[in-house]
């Protein structure tokens, strides 16, 4: 697949002690850098747009986003994580681009400790709200949180008809040679080898 950028590229993504779990810290980056993407399509004018009166604004769901993968690294996986004053770009009214400086300059020193962790580490049963959950469960229910909020921001971006960007494949914007989404019966149907 082809994407405008990387922000946080492959060779940047340290080697897991448990080479089953690569995957893990590569989809992190991949998501973290995809999420940065999407962001980065938005104008710092519209950072106050919401959908919905009872909806969240754009700048609401960026700043959730910083504050709630803090939240899940520090206290539901047991991270090092930075004070939460620091957590938000500075000001009353912060660009898109400081938003997605915060985003990356958090995610990025996740990577090591994640890396380093062993099967103890991640198969360890956690605190989460109101229950309990193996830690590798943590990690995955906040990837799949942040595509959440990336996909709230992708709506908004179509609602205010701008540009969205690829994600996991072509958009109505983003097309590419040899992209191939499966938008047609005789699609699905393929079989690999």
């Amino acid at each position: 697949m082809t994407y405008e950028h990387d922000f946080i590229p492959a060779a940047a993504v340290p080697r897991a002690r448990l080479p089953l779990l690569q995957h893990l810290l590569d989809t992190y980056a991949s998501e973290t850098s995809k999420t940065a993407g999407v962001w980065t399509e938005l104008r710092d004018d519209q950072l106050d747009f919401r959908p919905h009166q009872r909806s969240s604004s754009v700048r609401q769901i960026l700043a959730h986003q910083l504050l709630s993968e803090r939240r899940f690294f520090a206290e539901f996986v047991g991270l090092a994580e930075p004070p939460v004053e620091t957590l938000l770009p500075p000001g009353d009214a912060p660009a898109v681009a400081a938003y997605v400086d915060r985003l990356l300059a958090l995610a990025r020193p996740r990577l090591a400790p994640l890396a380093e962790a062993d099967e103890a580490f991640w198969l360890a049963e956690v605190p989460f709200f109101d229950v309990r959950r193996q830690r590798i469960w943590v990690v995955w229910r906040r990837i799949l949180h942040t595509a959440h909020h990336r996909a709230q921001v992708g709506i908004a971006l179509r609602m205010l008809e701008d540009r969205v960007p690829p994600t996991y494949g072509p958009t109505a914007d983003v097309n590419w040679s040899g992209a191939d989404p499966t938008t047609t019966l005789d699609a699905a149907r393929r079989r690999g080898a």
